[in-house]
């Protein structure tokens, strides 16, 4: 029987049985961590040196994000090591340290026919899946949840095996034992993890640990902001002295560079080309040819580069994205298309009845735009191939790395290096297949990196989207009815293929037009609304699209909340009570809401104030978090001006609140840049903006003051990360309407008013 690596995977019947069970069956893993001399691996996560010195495995990408640091947090405090003495490694792709709970979010992708069979952080269906295809992707802010529970057990059989060795010299109950600072204590008998290391790799930890009474946390009662911090992080000293090594400075003997020109988006193949130009480049050794791209290598990148241009390939391509057939098409969809329900409540009657008040919203696409353009290196020597690379899906990157070169899997190596930003950019690395290509085709080690018209001509931007929300008002002005129906193309179906079934961004496009959910999540209101109706219209679009930081929540937070805001002032209502009337079953993003009014001293937005009101949930399988956002913008010469943004949140347990601040304020200054531009149109398959000058972005001198409160909370921890993205297109939008604007209906701000 002829399976596919997703989920035709569960069926009926006794194929559909073998599979589950089979699928279900516990997987045992080799030891991924290496000691190096002088250590003694532990477990998966931790191996403790004879100078003392703590190496903790990371599995996530850093980003920026602060994982390196978090992880070892939780180590380091269960483990009782002190802070100086943590080092933190990549861990090496395993199903070790699978991200489960994610899988389980992602389960329409890899099982669309039972999806509901793997639902649920515990699913074991989800675990199983995500150990077997060694799913260690970092995405949606999962990490905490897939990894602390592990860390922090291997973290506790460390310190176990620890004790047990100290109390065998001391001849004493190992229970009885302390660890602080590196030392195991017993009254006034001490030991460091140096000493005490070559012992206790020989001892057996109890089955299950014993963990410490409190998860690790911190309260911004003890930490005010401005503190210096408990645990800084890990990764900044290098970053600021420039010694932190991203994937463009990778070195290796004998190394040659790359740079490459790519087909537009569409059907596209490489055509002719006069390789002659390039005779005048010095240090030019070779041209490589893809199916749709053309690389020069030389001793340098810029003679690549400048080879290139000289060359100036042409490119055969049809069915190329244009601007203006793609806004047809989603209006077309929108007005005609068959909708898909994704969320009902209420009376059907009531929904299918005419609604007295409506309005039209458009989604433009927008550029990822990191910092770091793609790179990535590779060295091809007798049938194996090492690539180095920024992936937020090592795995699947080895995978299509194994394909195109058709090797054994066990023949790929990846060495995960941390992203300059990435925004869910590296979710997808055609660079990696075009760099070991190159490197096998030339017999030296490449490196390969995108310009920056490269980087915007392949990027995989955020979908566009068309979407029409309508509203039936009781007497009282109060929200009766809503209807919203968006129609885009199944933007994360589509990725799905492409990280699942390992198709390419031309061939994955089939899957546009189906039915989306993920796509769509962030269009379910967290308010309660008697009746209630969310529709997905797919359309298929000659635009290959992909996920961006903020993903659903972005697009559906920007047109529920102002189209919430308009619904207030229509009816005579001030913003924050008309929100508050619709939260009566979740007091916990009320008290949000209430409390970012208090601080930014809340004028009721009236005509004038230049404040504007937003909130929003995001759920993860059963973690929540909650945020409310009050921004004072206008508009003057230079365009939109935000002149504060004052946030509140309740995102449960928070291990780290310096790197939480950081995450909060990250997240608003990049829904900044959504609100104010990171956008582009197509023409002949090009973007017609692509340096970073031309997308609108916040400079220094545009960022505003912020104000970032949390509620203390006992639940879940939940990552931050996205939450600010949600909320700060539609609180500014609001602001500038209470600033004497327009209602905006468009993303981003600029575009036309409506």
């Amino acid at each position: 029987m002829q399976l596919s690596r997703r989920g035709v995977l569960i069926g009926t019947g006794v194929a559909g049985g073998l599979l589950v069970a089979w699928l279900l069956t516990p997987r045992q893993f080799d030891p991924p961590l290496a000691a190096q001399e002088g250590e003694q691996t532990f477990n998966a996560w931790l191996k403790i040196g004879r100078d003392g010195v703590v190496t903790v495995a990371v599995p996530d990408i850093e980003m920026g994000q602060g994982i390196t640091t978090l992880l070892p947090q939780i180590v380091a405090i269960e483990l009782g090591a002190d802070w100086r003495q943590i080092a933190v490694e990549p861990a090496p792709i395993s199903g070790a340290y699978a991200n489960a709970p994610l899988a389980a979010e992602w389960r329409h992708l890899w099982m669309p026919l039972l999806p509901d069979l793997a639902e649920g952080s515990d699913s074991v269906l989800a675990k199983r899946f995500a150990e077997r295809e060694a799913f260690m992707v970092s995405a949606d802010g999962t990490s905490l949840a897939a990894h602390e529970a592990a860390a922090r057990a291997a973290a506790a059989a460390a310190r176990a095996m620890l004790a047990m060795a100290a109390a065998e010299r001391w001849d004493v109950g190992w229970e009885e034992c302390e660890a602080a600072g590196g030392f195991i204590t017993h009254g006034k008998q001490r030991a460091s993890f140096a000493e005490l290391v070559d012992e206790a790799v020989g001892f057996t930890p109890p089955a299950p640990p014993v963990l410490r009474p409190q998860a690790v946390g911190e309260r911004a009662v003890d930490q005010p902001e401005g503190a210096r911090p408990a645990f800084p992080r890990l990764d900044l000293p290098a970053k600021v002295d420039g010694g932190f090594a991203f994937a463009g400075d990778v070195r290796l003997p004998g190394m040659v560079f790359a740079a490459i020109r790519q087909a537009p988006q569409g059907e596209a193949k490489l055509g002719s080309y006069a390789a002659g130009n390039a005779a005048p480049v010095n240090g030019l050794l070779r041209l490589v040819e893809g199916p749709d791209w053309l690389a020069a290598v030389a001793r340098d990148w810029w003679s690549a580069e400048r080879a290139l241009t000289l060359i100036s390939p042409n490119f055969a391509a049809q069915h190329k994205p244009d601007s203006a057939a793609i806004e047809r098409l989603l209006g077309d969809a929108l007005h005609s298309g068959d909708g898909a329900t994704i969320a009902e409540t209420g009376d059907a009657d009531v929904l299918r009845a005419p609604f007295s008040y409506a309005r039209l919203y458009r989604i433009t696409p927008a550029l990822h735009a990191p910092l770091e353009t793609a790179s990535a290196t590779a060295r091809f020597a007798d049938g194996r191939v090492e690539v180095w690379i920024a992936s937020q899906a090592p795995q699947a990157t080895r995978r299509a790395v194994a394909r195109a070169l058709d090797l054994a899997l066990d023949k790929v190596v990846i060495y995960p290096m941390p992203a300059g930003g990435s925004f869910d950019a590296r979710l997808d690395t055609p660079h990696a297949v075009q760099a070991a290509v190159i490197a096998r085709t030339v017999g030296k080690p490449v490196q390969l990196a995108w310009s920056r018209w490269q980087e915007a001509v392949r990027d995989l931007p955020r979908t566009p989207a068309q979407a029409a929300l309508a509203a039936q008002t009781a007497p009282d002005g109060s929200l009766a009815a809503l209807k919203v129906r968006v129609a885009m193309p199944a933007t994360t179906a589509e990725f799905g293929a492409r990280l699942f079934d390992g198709i390419d961004a031309q061939h994955a496009r089939a899957a546009q037009e189906r039915a989306d959910p993920l796509a769509m999540a962030g269009c379910i209101p967290p308010y309660t609304i008697p009746h209630l109706v969310v529709e997905h219209v797919p359309v298929a679009i000659p635009l290959s699209t992909g996920r961006l930081r903020g993903n659903a929540a972005a697009l559906g937070c920007f047109m529920i909340e102002t189209f919430v805001d308009e619904l207030a002032a229509r009816s005579g209502r001030e913003g924050l009570s008309y929100r508050m009337a619709m939260l009566g079953q979740d007091i916990r993003l009320a008290n949000c809401l209430q409390r970012a009014a208090t601080l930014a001293e809340w004028s009721g937005g009236r005509g004038g104030s230049g404040q504007g009101l937003a909130c929003h949930r995001m759920t993860l399988n059963e973690r929540e978090g909650r945020i409310a956002l009050v921004a004072s913008a206008r508009r003057d010469e230079r365009g939109i001006r935000v002149d504060k943004l004052t946030a509140v949140l309740d995102i449960g347990r928070i291990v780290n609140l310096d790197i939480a601040r950081q995450q909060v304020e990250g997240g608003l200054l990049f829904g900044l840049g959504l609100a104010r531009g990171q956008t582009t149109a197509f023409a002949d398959g090009l973007p017609l903006s692509g340096r970073l000058g031309q997308l609108g972005l916040p400079l220094l001198a545009d960022c505003p003051e912020i104000d970032i409160e949390f509620i203390e909370s006992d639940a879940p921890p939940f990552d931050p990360g996205e939450l600010g993205v949600a909320v700060a297109a539609p609180a500014i939008a609001n602001a500038l309407f209470s600033a004497g604007g327009t209602r905006m209906h468009t993303l981003p701000l600029t575009g036309e008013l409506g």
